[in-house]
């Protein structure tokens, strides 16, 4: 399973279209962004430090076909990157994610066990 931390007003609007195109930053990089289980505290800690009303959506990567491409990122790990654009109905679930002290998105334990 990967995960995806996404807007929730972007991610309503993709659901109503029934295709999500991917943030700005997925966009200017030519490729939406995924995390592994292990990968996604530290992707919430390092890009969504203060966003507030995210979810975190889960993805069986199986299902993405060859569009989806595991490539060398920070500190050498294999990201998932999806070339191509994600059909919401492929999403297993969605969570909405907290805040901690810190204003780091909390990651639900049971994604990351």
């Amino acid at each position: 399973m990967i995960f995806k931390i996404v807007d929730r007003e972007a991610w309503q609007t993709a659901c109503r279209e029934g295709i999500y195109r991917g943030s700005a930053h997925d966009v200017r990089d030519g490729f939406i962004h995924f995390s592994a289980a292990h990968q996604v505290r530290e992707t919430a800690a390092k890009h969504f430090r203060g966003a507030r009303d995210l979810l975190l959506v889960a993805v069986d990567e199986t299902a993405l076909g060859d569009a989806l491409v595991w490539e060398a990122s920070r500190g050498g790990d294999l990201f998932p990157h999806l070339y191509h654009f994600f059909p919401t109905a492929r999403a297993l679930w969605e969570r909405p994610l907290t805040l901690d002290g810190d204003g780091i998105p909390v990651i639900p334990e049971d994604v990351v066990a």
